[in-house]
């Protein structure tokens, strides 16, 4: 087994007195695709959040690629990360929001070229190019030219991961990616997720309520309970045939 491409090591997080997260331990490998399942509260977003350099962990470790992500070496001593060791590290990693976050004075092709030709100083024509191959994938190739307003919730949910994926990233973050949407619309934004999750070689770790759906495509779920771990194996082994109480009670939730 090669080494994993994502590692936290005894990673705990608090906001105040509130102790979000105590003592996570996860490996990622490339190519994995990792669902986290939870109650709300559970410390869910925050993961991925802390993969993303958007919140701090408050101890341990979280290693990108064989590098510490919030710690580095200077002088022979190991000192908190500066911003550019951060945006070195998590330079190969993506993320998609509930929210969409699109920059709304942009055309959706500009939002899915801005960030590889300013952030990877990639050539403007080759990003054009794989900006509207990625557009046509997701079903939006006669859209390159509207703005965002101009779209429904479903549409920018694509062109948010129409853009993330045009970054080419080796692990790919998916924040609840639904809830945000109206029922009708889910369906769509899974299709793009599960196509993505089948032909594209990039780790991916999903945040979500959809239980069908990790069952479909993760290669491993985690239950998340109060701050740690509670549960983790096959996605088969969790949702259908775990013996545990907490997961039972959460799991019988989303079932008629």
């Amino acid at each position: 087994m090669t080494e994993p491409i994502v590692q936290y090591r005894d990673v705990y997080k608090s906001f105040g007195d509130v102790k979000v997260l105590k003592g996570i331990n996860l490996d990622i490998h490339a190519g994995e695709k990792v669902a986290v399942i939870g109650p709300s509260g559970s410390g869910k977003t925050t993961i991925i959040r802390m993969l993303m350099t958007l919140e701090e962990p408050t101890s341990g470790d979280i290693i990108v690629s064989g590098e510490n992500l919030w710690k580095m070496e200077k002088n022979g001593k190991e000192v908190r990360a500066n911003e550019k060791h951060l945006r070195k590290v998590r330079g190969d990693i993506g993320m998609v929001f509930q929210h969409f976050n699109l920059f709304p004075h942009m055309t959706i092709l500009e939002n899915c070229m801005t960030a590889p030709i300013h952030v990877k100083k990639e050539d403007k024509h080759e990003v054009r190019e794989r900006a509207i191959q990625m557009l046509e994938r997701v079903g939006l190739g006669d859209k390159i030219d509207n703005y965002p307003s101009q779209l429904s919730g479903g549409q920018k949910q694509r062109v948010a991961m129409a853009r993330a994926v045009v970054m080419r990233p080796k692990i790919m973050l998916f924040d609840e990616v639904t809830s945000a949407l109206d029922p009708e619309l889910v369906g769509e934004v899974l299709e793009v997720i599960r196509d993505l999750a089948q032909h594209e070689d990039m780790a991916m770790v999903l945040v979500t309520h959809e239980m069908d759906f990790a069952l479909d495509i993760a290669d491993k779920v985690l239950f998340l309970d109060e701050g740690v771990i509670a549960e983790q194996g096959s996605a088969r082994d969790v949702i259908e045939h775990s013996q545990n109480e907490r997961l039972q009670s959460f799991l019988s939730r989303f079932r008629a």
